[in-house]
């Protein structure tokens, strides 16, 4: 098992890095990466995060993802499960669906994520249909 809890933020080539954990990985090894949500002040406010990550991002982890273009990444995680982390007092009155919906459209919704991928081997191809939605779980916590 990897785990990144407030690291990969700080990585200017992520992709590097995820692609060498990838070949260091087992198959089916379990990586756990915990970061600010990027619709939060904690990505931007310190100067040495080099880059925002969304519920999205972790897909360009996966092969699958790159069916359009090729970056020349050869690591391949599957996002699974993408945890968020949530001010309950954001959400009082709401409904899970309302809750995604202000988390796409309003700053500081999400306090931090927390990704769980699975490494695949053999590599698959980057093809549109091979890509996997993870699981979203919305966890309501204290301010």
């Amino acid at each position: 098992m990897f785990l990144l809890s407030h690291v990969i933020e700080h990585i200017r080539d992520s992709l590097g890095l995820m692609q060498e954990m990838w070949r260091l990985a087992t198959p089916g090894a379990l990586a756990v990466v915990r970061v600010p949500h990027g619709g939060s002040d904690d990505a931007w406010e310190d100067p040495t995060h080099v880059r925002p990550y969304f519920h999205g991002s972790f897909g360009y982890f996966s092969q699958p993802h790159y069916w359009r273009a090729d970056y020349g990444y050869r690591g391949d995680w599957q996002p699974e499960k993408i945890m968020m982390m949530v001010s309950r007092s954001r959400c009082v009155g709401l409904n899970p669906h309302q809750v995604f919906e202000k988390i796409l459209t309003e700053r500081n919704m999400v306090k931090e994520m927390v990704c769980e991928m699975r490494a695949m081997k053999p590599l698959r191809a980057p093809q549109q249909e091979l890509q996997t939605p993870p699981q979203i779980e919305i966890s309501l916590v204290d301010d």
